[in-house]
């Protein structure tokens, strides 16, 4: 696959985890938003404001989780660059495996009652720690591509890029860098809104879509080392 294509396939792909992942959280565990703190902050100050909320706990705890993942994803990078080893496919399976764990412990958890069970935490919480691990993916060996789950600035570049088009100033990399920013918010709304579907029918269980994705890309990223091992003089 050349790179654009695979440069195209990670960011879509990726966008879409993220949007499904968030939505079934938010759905499926007292408004939890896994891969979006900002939302996470408000919803603390609304629970303060409502001590009938019983998920206040699990919010207050979702912060430092999504940090454990980032920190944890920006350690174990470290260490697999210095041996020398397959670092996104690594860390790929690492958020696939707290993925895993937010899926099996929801599945425990279900059904999910009107307060947070310690599983429904432990499910919360992993399922923020895996996102923790989507974002610092992201910036530490996918910054080339468009952030894939935080889109308040891809739309933002996308309709300042769409301004200066629509008024002629655009210059030659402007189609490209929105197209760029485009494709990622698009990915990020479907796997929303099928997100929905698919735990309204499947509950926890539709976790295997996403964990799925993961599975596919760390399989492209060993592919392509091993086409490029085979290349090499």
């Amino acid at each position: 696959m050349n790179t654009p294509g695979r440069n195209l396939l990670q960011a879509t792909s990726l966008a879409f985890l993220a949007g499904y992942v968030d939505t079934l959280g938010f759905i499926a565990l007292f408004g939890l938003f896994t891969a979006h703190v900002t939302g996470n902050f408000i919803l603390i100050g609304a629970a303060l404001a409502d001590t009938s909320q019983m998920s206040i706990l699990l919010k207050f705890l979702a912060f430092p989780a999504f940090i454990a993942g980032v920190a944890g994803a920006r350690l174990f990078v470290v260490a697999v660059e210095q041996r020398g080893g397959p670092a996104l496919a690594l860390v790929l399976s690492l958020q696939l495996l707290l993925l895993a764990g937010f899926m099996l412990f929801g599945i425990l958890a279900t059904p999910v009652g009107a307060t947070v069970s310690p599983y429904a935490m432990t499910a919360g919480l992993l399922g923020t720690a895996a996102m923790g691990v989507h974002s610092a993916v992201s910036r530490l060996l996918l910054a080339h591509l468009a952030p894939t789950s935080m889109m308040t600035g891809n739309v933002t570049q996308v309709v300042i890029d769409t301004v200066d088009v629509l008024r002629g100033a655009a210059d030659g990399a402007t189609a490209e860098r929105c197209m760029k920013f485009f494709w990622p918010i698009l990915a990020f709304g479907i796997g929303a809104i099928i997100a929905a579907f698919a735990y309204r029918a499947y509950g926890f269980a539709a976790l295997l879509a996403p964990i799925a994705i993961l599975l596919s890309l760390i399989f492209l990223d060993r592919n392509e080392a091993r086409r490029a091992a085979a290349a090499a003089p």
